[in-house]
């Protein structure tokens, strides 16, 4: 649990949580707006899920080793934390869809 209380897990967990929500809700507000097909928005959110979360984590981790006084142990807690937190509340958004149809 030590992970959880590095800098760099939180500032994963940060920078994750906020764009993953603001990223997919913009998504799901373009791709029902759009199709108006319940398959088109969660296909939409797994993409953004995955490939998102994979372009925001590589993000920090090159931000993070610009930063000369970052350690190896604070930059990958920072990239591996973007990417989970990222991934996991966007896909937070599917679970509703699943129950509750557009």
């Amino acid at each position: 649990m030590d992970f959880l209380k590095t800098d760099g897990a939180r500032t994963g967990l940060f920078f994750g949580a906020t764009s993953g929500v603001i990223t997919t809700l913009g998504l799901i507000t373009g791709l029902n707006s759009g199709t108006h097909s319940l398959t088109a928005v969660l296909g939409g959110i797994l993409v953004i899920a995955v490939a998102d979360a994979m372009s925001d984590a590589l993000g920090i981790h090159l931000a993070e080793e610009a930063n000369p006084n970052a350690t190896t142990q604070h930059i990958w807690a920072a990239t591996i934390s973007t990417f989970l937190n990222k991934f996991i509340f966007a896909l937070s958004f599917a679970v509703p869809l699943i129950w509750l149809p557009l």
